[in-house]
Formats: structure tokens, C-alpha cells, sequence
């Protein structure tokens, strides 16, 4: 890892994607761990699904999410910090009424920040799963009707 700062208002190397209608923007990378800043809009979501290879976790800026770990929700605001582990499906949403902002960490870091370079702007879910099992993220099915 290099010295230094990456100001607010940047990612690294100008980078920032939409992911799932949320922007992330990459602000520090190294073999062991990944951050990035997410401005989360009310009523969108990543779908449950499970890092096998890396513990995540949110740390609360702005704004309220629930967090599904299985048939459990749980609520967190600002200054709260959710844990996900390695192994665990978990599902994000912001059902608030109001947009959300946070940062978000992997450890290790693994195929993520490649995947969210291949996910920029991806709209169709098909292929949203295929490319994330591909890169080391699990997207589970939608529940039986």
C-alpha cells in the first residue's frame, strides 16, 4: 500500500461505479482489505447473497438500512456498524424513505473490486449473478411463490 490520502470527493483514480443503482467509489485497495464509500437511494437493495472467501462489513454514515441475515432484519443508522461474515448470506436494503451513505469493507479483498468494474452500469439480474459467481459472490435464488 502507498502513503497518502484519497480526498472525499475522489475514489482512486477517479473511479466510482453504479452497482445495483448504488454508487460506490474505491478508496483504498490492498491484497488484504477493501473500502469503498456507497451512496445507498431509498427503496433499492443488493439481494441476499454470500462472500465465501471474505468477512464485510457497513459502517453507517447517513441515512438507515435493514440488513436480512436469513428470516432476521436488522435496522442500523448512523454510527452503527454491521458485521457480515464470511459464509453468511445477508441482504441490503433501504426501505427508509430517505437515501443512506456508508462505507463498506472486505477483508481479504480478493475478485471485489474487479467485480464492481464488470458490474458498472449492469442492469440485467441474469447476468449481474453470472458475472458475481464468477468473481467470488453467490447471489442467492428468490424464494419459492
Amino acid at each position: 500500500m502507498e502513503q497518502g490520502i484519497t480526498p472525499s470527493a475522489d475514489g482512486m483514480d477517479g473511479k466510482s461505479w453504479n452497482v445495483v443503482g448504488h454508487t460506490y467509489t474505491p478508496k483504498l485497495l490492498t491484497p488484504n482489505a477493501f473500502i469503498w464509500h456507497a451512496h445507498i437511494p431509498d427503496e433499492t437493495f443488493v439481494p441476499p447473497h454470500i462472500h465465501p472467501t471474505q468477512d464485510e462489513w457497513i459502517y453507517m454514515l447517513s441515512g438507515n438500512l435493514e440488513i436480512e441475515f436469513g428470516g432476521d432484519v436488522h435496522k442500523a443508522g448512523p454510527g452503527d456498524t454491521i458485521h457480515m461474515p464470511m459464509g453468511v448470506a445477508h441482504g441490503i436494503f433501504n426501505r427508509s424513505g430517505a437515501d443512506a451513505t456508508c462505507v463498506f469493507g472486505v477483508a481479504p479483498s480478493r475478485k471485489l473490486f474487479d467485480l464492481f468494474g464488470l458490474l458498472d452500469g449492469v442492469t440485467d439480474p441474469e447476468e449481474l449473478v453470472r458475472l458475481s459467481a464468477m468473481n467470488e459472490v453467490d447471489f442467492l435464488p428468490p424464494p419459492a411463490e
